[in-house]
């Protein structure tokens, strides 16, 4: 059952809390560094630290691409009151530049150019956090994990995942629970990895469809382990859903073709 209501999300947040103090024990680590971006999943990642250590134990990195406008990201490093020396920009626009060159990629290469962002990224929040013997904080969602939605060794490398059994429209309750600005509830999704992207523009549906579409079809995998995605668990989830059947299969036949990046490296059994 999703949980949609700041309630209902109570009792997630605070057991997120106590996994960060966890995870930091376990390390013996007490600093954390996070990339942010400007969105929802990043913002309530970061407030959740901040709640977890202390803002005095968290550094926000900004990594721009050129130009990029990264005031959201510098709104909500604010609003939990991280001292502006933890508050650090880099702009990633010259690394990509000398490896887009190198890599003799083209301006038609977007998806390309998109993944050498998000692994530049990674390497610079990990560069970062050896710095100052920190932990690295991840954003990623339970959607855009099912969705496959991520960057292999990018996006989705962390230290410790605080939100990654939200689906997005619980992050979305998590932040009003936590009393984030309002435009992190309202704005568009985005990864951030050109001009104009935008989560649901790119993948074709928005994330309250998908997240029903993939809560119900977790409940069904629970209940039986050797589900399979078939034309039968497709027609089930949208007669449960009562989400065209159409939609359910262009959703679920992603979890489908993206499930190999859950499962590499594939490495050799002995």
């Amino acid at each position: 059952m999703l949980k949609t209501t700041p309630s209902q999300i109570q009792p997630e947040i605070k057991l997120s809390l106590e996994f960060i103090q966890a995870c930091l024990a376990q390390a013996k680590k007490s600093r954390v560094v996070i990339a942010v971006s400007g969105g929802i999943d990043s913002a309530v990642a970061l407030t959740l630290a901040v709640k977890a250590v202390g803002a005095e134990n968290v550094t926000a990195l900004l990594l721009p691409f050129g130009d990029q406008d990264m005031a959201d990201a510098q709104l909500i490093a604010e609003f939990n009151q991280l001292p502006s020396q933890q508050i650090v920009t880099f702009n990633i626009l010259p690394i990509i530049q000398a490896a887009s060159q190198v890599a003799n990629m083209v301006e038609s290469d977007s998806l390309r150019l998109g993944n050498l962002m998000a692994r530049t990224r990674m390497m610079l929040v990990f560069d970062l956090a050896k710095k100052l013997d920190a932990l690295v904080s991840g954003t990623e969602n339970l959607s855009e994990h099912f969705l496959g939605y991520f960057t292999r060794y990018g996006d989705e490398a962390s230290d410790f995942e605080p939100i990654a059994t939200w689906f997005k429209t619980e992050v979305r309750a998590a932040a009003s629970a936590l009393g984030l600005p309002e435009l992190f509830l309202t704005k568009s999704p985005s990864a951030g990895l050109w001009l104009g992207q935008t989560d649901e523009a790119e993948l074709g549906f928005s994330y309250d469809q998908a997240d029903a579409v993939l809560a119900v079809w977790r409940e069904l995998k629970v209940a039986n382990s050797q589900l399979i995605l078939d034309q039968a668990t497709i027609q089930l989830v949208a007669e449960q859903t009562k989400i065209d059947l159409r939609l359910v299969d262009k959703i679920l036949s992603r979890v489908a073709a993206t499930n190999f990046k859950h499962q590499v490296p594939y490495k050799l059994k002995i």
